[in-house]
């Protein structure tokens, strides 16, 4: 990092008792750097690390028990599925290796198996390899910023009750996303599992656990899901999260005037990515983005999302996805804290989903945003 008043504020709290604080919000639990994602090893992770809150991302299985998977599709990504040769023939598409003129494929869902058939795999670290030729070979794709060190052992896929519980016991605060479906509604089709009923699901397994609705910050990127639990959840509505990307499908100008609609429904906190809050500027800062001065306009509060999720700053990634709109005045691992800087003290986030937990736990303890 460049010599600056920030940094030497940073190192200034190098001895300092760091504590936990929900301003550090893990994502898919915020050890994912270097262990599998949304398993008991990376949420305990980012726990050690001070993550005050801890994310399960949920999808229902083909008997509609609840799990945590980042996606309802990723289970050839994140698992060792593909490997069993009676469970990768049920996958909705069967790996198929590579050729001279094709990559390799794979598409293993949740809702393909039973939670029992789930209950027998073993969660990976998140990657695939396209020219792979065996499903083994498919399997070897982890990216080079993060290590496979610590996936040798089998972690299990959790259920989100064992999720809550382990949550609950570490005296932590929740943030399940409702991860929006890949197969049609109602599931299976014909049956009364409707999307509505999918989102009090989630909501049921909190109340049957008496989880305090204060605890809980629930998520979704479906605004309908929204919307539904103002209506029918309130209490757990309070937090209600929607999480916005969809300036990655249209102009940025319609995701900034559809903020005003979000308040006026009745959400309180708006979380879209990296990208949308920050930009930089012709001195080479970085500083709030027009849709982070709108969503403060019309009252909402902002988490945004996912720091450490992109590859080094210094690579030659020209900021990739989340950097995307700094990466031109940002060039070395330490501008990561020049981006919190200006997210705490301009944008004023009220919290920061990491991969790496431990970053924006430092931040918050140095600059005082413990709570």
């Amino acid at each position: 990092m460049e010599d600056s008043p920030l940094k030497k504020k940073l190192e200034s709290c190098a001895e300092m008792e760091m504590k936990p604080t929900a301003w550090s919000i893990s994502h898919r639990g915020g050890g994912t750097l270097q262990f599998p994602e949304e398993t008991y090893e990376s949420i305990m992770a980012g726990t050690r690390m001070g993550a005050g809150i801890q994310e399960c991302d949920v999808v229902f299985t083909k008997d509609r028990s609840l799990v945590c998977r980042h996606a309802q599709c990723d289970l050839h990504r994140t698992t060792n599925i593909l490997t069993i040769p009676s469970l990768n023939a049920k996958c909705t598409t069967p790996f198929t290796p590579a050729n001279s003129t094709h990559p390799a494929t794979a598409k293993c869902c949740t809702s393909d198996f039973t939670l029992a058939e789930l209950s027998t795999l073993c969660s990976k670290m998140d990657g695939a390899n396209p020219a792979a030729t065996t499903p083994l070979e498919y399997l070897d794709g982890t990216p080079k910023f993060r290590t496979d060190l610590y996936a040798k052992t089998c972690s299990p896929i959790l259920t989100l009750r064992e999720y809550i519980e382990i949550v609950d016991n570490l005296g932590l605060k929740f943030t399940p996303e409702l991860k929006t479906p890949e197969v049609p509604m109602p599931f299976p089709p014909g049956s009364d599992y409707t999307q509505e009923k999918y989102a009090q699901h989630m909501i049921d397994e909190f109340k049957a656990a008496r989880i305090d609705p204060n605890r809980v910050y629930v998520q979704s990127f479906l605004y309908a899901d929204l919307l539904y639990w103002l209506k029918a959840e309130p209490a757990f509505a309070k937090q209600a999260v929607l999480l916005d990307e969809s300036a990655d499908f249209g102009p940025m100008e319609d995701s900034v005037a559809n903020l005003t609609r979000y308040a006026k429904d009745g959400v309180k906190i708006i979380a879209p990515p990296l990208p949308y809050l920050v930009t930089g500027d012709a001195k080479g800062e970085i500083v709030p983005s027009a849709y982070a001065t709108r969503a403060k306009e019309v009252g909402l509060d902002i988490i945004t999302w996912s720091l450490e999720r992109d590859g080094w700053l210094a690579g030659g990634s020209d900021g990739a996805y989340y950097y995307a709109t700094i990466g031109n005045v940002t060039s070395n691992e330490g501008d990561v804290f020049r981006l919190l800087h200006t997210l705490a003290q301009d944008v004023g986030v009220i919290g920061v989903f990491s991969d790496w937990s431990s970053t924006t736990t430092y931040y918050a303890n140095c600059f005082g945003l413990v709570h």
